[in-house]
């Protein structure tokens, strides 16, 4: 990232501040002219993105399962994989977490084939670890795939996979059009590598043998009904039987579905943006074209392997993989924390920003939401550079949202296809999904393959709540029917306790933050009970130093209150929750502020370890290094404003 503007550039709108803001305000342009010297030169922000040791495991795994080795590379990723062991001798899945087999096995896997000795202190703690935990054999789904893939479990340690179900009709339980996005993708190269039970080159021959209780191929306890229901044990039964059955299997269902899947792959291919836009999906097509016999230079499999290095992420002595790119995620929030400091629409920092933006709205690709929509136009945005048919109605609300702060008029034709596009994708329920609507085939959590938990993409109030923040933002009544719908869904999916869940930020502080700023844009009565059960909830979380925090532990129903520390984001979302329900005078704003302006920051980028955001609950975390850039940036410069205007609450959908 690049700067291309003064980090003094005054393009703030004149304001009053009261003398007891003048920290503020000081801090408030320090961290905004960190944020516009990282400003890329075409106007978009883009920071890491970070995951736990599973990405940059598997990508060390890719290199030996193809024969490619990149011992420079994997050196630098086996820096980084020793350097979020835990002190419990494996790997979490966040910052200072649980210990987790899956992450663990992968890890530990990955450096053995880097050349780590199994004796080397590091390597001993882990496998203890492991085996303490059952065993490599006790890894997810997934795991226990690529460890079919390199010979070391048995293909029927896995779900049966077969790629015949690319044919099957939609009104049968399972399609594919009934998974969310990223299964998806992830799931069709997938279907191809399990039916042909594809092997890993694997040329230095390296094992794991070491970390199975029970020697693999006499284990007999793999399999497990992810739900625990009868449903569950009725699909494992049928898993056992057509795994029976799969030797008569006709050859050219076979070939057909093959051929469909490779097909699906190639259309959803996204340049080098990749599959998806995710490292999942990236990886198993690179793996399905080379099983199929392609050559490295044929065009589609050349794409799909630059696809990946794009992800890479370097320090000094190591790197890591990313997941996946954020850049209009990025740019979306950054521009949004720009705005609140002042900066006027003429401003080169925000026209570059904005007109970026604007350029990447997806206008003509009907992406794989259309199975359920297809008389709505396309108008979205993806969270990755680019990723057309998968737009994402979050990224979108956010967007359009920022845009019409920016300049309503000059983008009133995109703010208006976003908004029929977001108006097309609310769900029966009222709420809206990440990327499809009525996401909601919840039988398939009970298939054996689902353990990972992450197979669907229903409504959550967090989307919900940009969805209504955006429309009410725009001029959308409270009695427009899709607003109407979305407000009693969010009224609903309140917790007992006074709180939302948050689906994609962690955790319930996220949900909350999203939830409010919502209500108030949409002009609920801020005085109503249940927007007074959600301030005092908040209230009680406020921590002695004046911070919030929430643990990613907090999406285990019962680790719920868990908190390590406060951090940055955490409490850059409880003041502006506060502020949206009135409260910009309360002392709790007010502590707030002060643990803002006193926490530790890098020039104008506040120090965060914590991870702060959630791919997928229990299974996945994130870590948004932006994130603890432009959310305190944005707290601090509203408190100011409303400070300033002696405003009680803010006038925007965020």
């Amino acid at each position: 990232m690049h700067g291309t503007l003064p980090a003094s550039a005054p393009e703030v709108t004149a304001q009053p501040i009261p003398p007891a803001c003048d920290e503020v305000e000081r801090t408030v342009g320090e961290s905004r002219s960190w944020l516009v010297e990282h400003q890329a030169g075409d106007g978009h922000w883009l920071f890491e993105l970070e995951a736990d040791a599973t990405i940059p495991a598997e990508l060390i795994l890719l290199h030996h399962y193809l024969g490619e080795i990149d011992d420079r590379l994997e050196r630098r990723l086996a820096v980084y994989l020793r350097r979020i062991q835990g002190a419990h001798g494996g790997w979490p899945l966040f910052h200072d977490g649980d210990f987790n087999i899956s992450a663990s096995v992968k890890a530990y896997y990955a450096l053995k084939l880097v050349g780590d000795p199994v004796d080397a202190p590091h390597m001993r703690r882990a496998r203890e670890a492991i085996l303490a935990h059952g065993g490599a054999a006790k890894s997810n789904v997934f795991t226990r795939i690529a460890l079919a893939m390199f010979e070391q479990v048995p293909w029927r340690a896995t779900p049966l996979i077969r790629v015949e179900a690319m044919l099957l009709p939609k009104w049968f339980f399972f399609h594919i059009d009934k998974v969310s996005y990223w299964s998806r993708t992830v799931m069709v190269p997938l279907f191809v590598l399990a039916t042909l039970k594809t092997k890993a080159r694997n040329p230095r021959r390296v094992d794991i043998r070491e970390l199975f209780v029970v020697p693999p191929e006499r284990e007999r306890d793999y399999m497990t009904n992810p739900t625990g229901s009868r449903i569950g044990n009725i699909l494992l039964v049928l898993d056992r039987v057509g795994r029976f059955l799969e030797p008569l299997f006709p050859k050219f269902l076979e070939r057909k579905g093959i051929e469909r899947a490779m097909a699906f792959v190639k259309e959803r291919l996204n340049g080098e943006d990749g599959l998806g836009g995710i490292f999942p999906a990236m990886a198993n097509a690179v793996m399905a074209y080379d099983a199929l016999g392609y050559t490295k230079d044929h065009p589609a499999a050349a794409i799909a392997r630059e696809s990946i290095a794009k992800l890479l992420a370097h320090g000094k002595d190591e790197s890591y993989c990313q997941p996946c790119l954020s850049p209009i995620w990025d740019t979306g929030l950054a521009l949004h924390a720009m705005m609140e400091t002042g900066l006027r629409a003429d401003s080169a920092t925000v026209a570059r920003a904005a007109d970026w933006l604007a350029e990447r709205q997806i206008l003509n690709v009907k992406g794989d939401w259309a199975a359920t929509r297809p008389e709505v136009r396309p108008g979205g945005w993806a969270f990755q550079y680019r990723n057309d048919h998968y737009p994402d109605v979050d990224d979108t609300a956010v967007v359009a949202m920022a845009l019409h702060r920016v300049d309503p008029e000059k983008y009133r034709e995109r703010i208006a296809r976003a908004a029929e596009w977001i108006v097309g994708m609310q769900s029966a329920n009222g709420g809206w999904g990440a990327f499809d609507a009525d996401n909601t085939h919840y039988v398939l959590n009970h298939i054996p393959f689902a353990d990972h938990g992450a197979l669907l993409d229903p409504p959550t109030a967090d989307v919900s709540a940009r969805c209504i923040g955006f429309l009410a933002q725009i001029g959308y009544g409270r009695d427009h029917p899709a607003m109407a719908r979305g407000l009693e869904y969010l009224r609903r999916e309140q917790e007992p306790d006074g709180s939302w869940f948050g689906r994609w930020g962690t955790n319930y502080i996220y949900g909350t933050w999203s939830a409010l700023a919502a209500f108030n844009a949409a002009g609920e009565d801020m005085t109503a009970p249940h927007i007074r059960k959600a301030v005092d909830w908040l209230k009680s979380r406020q921590r002695a130093d004046g911070g919030w925090g929430e643990d990613c532990a907090t999406y285990w129903p019962e680790r719920k209150a868990e908190v390590k520390a406060s951090t940055p984001s955490h409490t850059a979302w409880a003041v502006l929750v506060l502020m949206a329900a009135g409260e910009v005078d309360s002392p709790q704003v007010a502590r707030g502020i002060r643990y803002l302006l006193a926490a530790k920051r890098e020039s104008g980028k506040w120090a965060e370890e914590l991870y702060n955001a959630v791919g997928f609950p229990r299974v996945f975390f994130l870590r948004y290094h932006g994130y603890s850039a432009y959310f305190p940036l944005w707290a601090l410069a509203r408190y100011r404003n409303l400070a300033a205007a002696n405003a009680r609450r803010p006038a925007h959908g965020l």
